[in-house]
């Protein structure tokens, strides 16, 4: 797995897919001409890679705001943390966290259209 997000990070850094077109397009996009809660995503992350996170933002805001939380997955998803602090794992990723991240991507797909 970490050879996998090695080589898309390399892939990323030196190709970016706002120039090359043999990264895939949003079907979503292609067929209602609305943006998905991903639009933007690969070339957000893109400039992320090059420590430009304002452009990150301008091609998708969900993304960059969401880091965090990605991260926090991450850490509380280790046996270290899950043995340490079972209840904070589930409060930031049980069923109800779950829902409120629906509720957010849905949103933000809503939003972003107008």
């Amino acid at each position: 797995m970490a050879v996998g997000i090695v080589s898309f990070g390399i892939l990323y850094y030196h190709f970016d897919p706002a120039v090359y077109g043999f990264f895939p397009k949003c079907p979503f996009l292609s067929l209602t001409g609305l943006e998905c809660p991903g639009c933007g995503s690969q070339r957000a992350m893109h400039a992320m890679i090059h420590l430009n996170l304002k452009e990150a933002f301008s091609y998708n805001p969900l993304l960059v705001i969401s880091i965090p939380y990605i991260l926090a997955a991450v850490f509380f998803n280790s046996d270290f943390a899950k043995e340490r602090w079972p209840k904070t794992r589930t409060i930031l990723f049980g069923y109800r966290a779950i829902l409120i991240v629906l509720g957010v991507i849905i949103l933000f797909a809503i939003f972003r259209n107008f």
